[in-house]
């Protein structure tokens, strides 16, 4: 089975680690053995950012332990945005009525040829800038 290319929002990466979000933690952490077993995960510096601030204020997690995650995913393509990438973001925003984190998101994904989105902050289905947003919590 081939799996498509796929960007993780923080959400999804947060929810993968968090054991106490019930159905949701199973759901991403499936998610997340799909894309690592195919290969097919990426994210970006804004995604390992948010997920150390959010890991270690909403998940308590110690430094060690948010260390061993956000070093285990330099196996994963990951993009690391550019003023090109920010100025694309606005337009982005500006043209899809997205929040500028969102639109970077997007635009992050593109740069790294991900077709899937998985995030539950947009709507699932929708395509902008040729990537098709995925919630793979529902």
């Amino acid at each position: 089975m081939t799996v498509e290319r796929t960007f993780v929002d923080t959400n999804v990466l947060l929810y993968a680690y968090d054991p106490g979000a019930g159905a949701k933690h199973e759901r991403a952490a499936a998610a997340l053995h799909e894309l690592w077993e195919a290969r097919a995960g990426v994210l970006s510096t804004q995604v390992l950012q948010e997920f150390s601030v959010n890991a270690r204020k909403k998940l308590a997690a110690p430094d060690a332990a948010i260390l061993r995650v956000v070093g285990a995913y330099r196996a994963w393509d990951v993009w690391r945005p550019e003023v090109d990438d920010v100025l694309a973001a606005i337009s982005s925003a500006s043209a899809h009525q997205l929040s500028f984190w969102d639109a970077m998101i997007v635009v992050c994904a593109a740069r790294l040829g991900a077709t899937r989105l998985y995030t539950e902050h947009l709507n699932h289905g929708q395509v902008i800038g040729g990537v098709r947003v995925v919630n793979p919590l529902r």
